[in-house]
């Protein structure tokens, strides 16, 4: 079933925040496997994966089989034994990989494969950094040397530093280009608070000049403390569906 602009932007909006609810589920448990109580948070995920579908089904009738829950039904954590909470956790986990695989269905293949890009080198990019970078170069490295560890191949499904787009005087090179996709990355270090602004500036004037040329936009924004609240930094730039900020800690 064709979907209109708009619904369509809104879809892939709702798959970035499936993938993201869903790589937050799988990284949780993952401080202390032996902790028994590691799947005490399912209550915050069964809210999260509620409003989810909620904003969903305002736009499209989701047409395959997932749960939702009552809130007001489900025991505390004072009220469960640990079995409960891991049983509780993992049928979250189970419906919303449900609702992303429909989601992906609903929104094509180039934006399911940026969108699983992106979870890919938000996820392992921290591991392949063995001591804090110092310049932006230092993470399109690591971010080079984990795309060709994923299979991609330069000059077929990527390129570093083609792609130059013009706006008005000024010419911006993206550090990577996935022309499949019509995907545009850019890698940025946050080093210190006294940068943030000028960051900030910087990812403006990049969605503004990428927009004219590529479907989708992704930022790396590899942070070494400045940016304190991650969601609030992230939300004003996401706010149009095809930009994409993802935060790597060191």
């Amino acid at each position: 079933m064709s979907v209109t602009s708009e619904k369509q932007k809104r879809l892939e909006s709702y798959l970035l925040t499936a993938n993201a609810l869903l790589r937050s589920m799988e990284l949780a448990p993952t401080s202390n496997p032996a902790d028994v109580w590691r799947f005490a948070s399912y209550k915050q995920y069964i809210r999260k994966y509620n409003q989810l579908v909620k904003v969903i089904a305002a736009v499209e009738d989701i047409d395959v089989p997932i749960d939702t829950y009552d809130e007001a039904k489900v025991p505390g954590i004072a009220d469960t034994i640990a079995m409960q909470q891991t049983e509780l956790f993992q049928s979250v986990h189970a419906n919303l990989s449900i609702l992303r695989a429909w989601l992906e269905q609903k929104v094509g293949r180039a934006v399911h494969e940026a969108s699983s890009l992106g979870s890919f080198l938000q996820t392992r990019l921290r591991s392949a950094m063995f001591s804090p970078p110092s310049t932006e170069l230092d993470v399109q490295n690591a971010v080079e040397q984990l795309l060709i560890g994923r299979g991609l191949q330069k000059g077929m499904d990527y390129d570093r530093e083609t792609g130059r787009v013009k706006m008005s005087v000024k010419e911006s090179v993206p550090d990577f280009i996935f022309r499949p996709l019509s995907l545009a990355l850019e890698v940025k270090l946050s080093k210190d608070q006294s940068r943030l602004g000028r960051l900030v500036d910087e990812i403006n004037a990049d969605i503004a000049a990428y927009s004219t040329n590529y479907k989708s936009i992704i930022f790396i924004v590899y942070d070494l403390g400045a940016v304190r609240d991650e969601v609030e930094f992230r939300r004003d730039f996401e706010v149009s569906g095809n930009v994409s900020i993802l935060v790597v800690k060191h």
